[in-house]
């Protein structure tokens, strides 16, 4: 029996739903990167960060070429940098929804 469509995204979303694979990807948008320049710019164990780059790999949002002992990856297609600029929009419009509830629980706290 097939996976309903709703259970397939539910899977993507929970795929990307961690830190490490989030900040990969960003450092990818910029062009495939090696395994040591990511390790520079993201400060976790050697081991985890190859964890979370197989998980990556797996899903086939990134893809891996070795070149000696350098293995570089990059992202599989633009999409993904589309992805994480529609979250950057609605993250954005979520927090100024929060700073505007704060700023009138503030008002309202001062107010006589």
């Amino acid at each position: 029996m097939p996976v309903p469509l709703y259970e397939a995204k539910a899977e993507f979303f929970r795929m990307l739903g961690h830190p490490v694979r989030i900040r990969v990807l960003e450092l990818l948008q910029d062009g495939p990167k090696p395994v040591r320049e990511l390790l520079a710019e993201i400060e976790v164990e050697p081991s985890n960060l190859s964890q979370q780059l197989a998980v990556l790999r797996r899903s086939g949002i990134v893809t891996a070429t070795r070149t000696g002992s350098t293995v570089v990856y990059e992202l599989a297609g633009g999409d993904v940098a589309e992805l994480l600029a529609a979250a950057r929009r609605i993250l954005a419009v979520l927090l100024t929804g929060r700073q505007d509830l704060l700023d009138e629980l503030q008002a309202t706290e001062t107010a006589p």
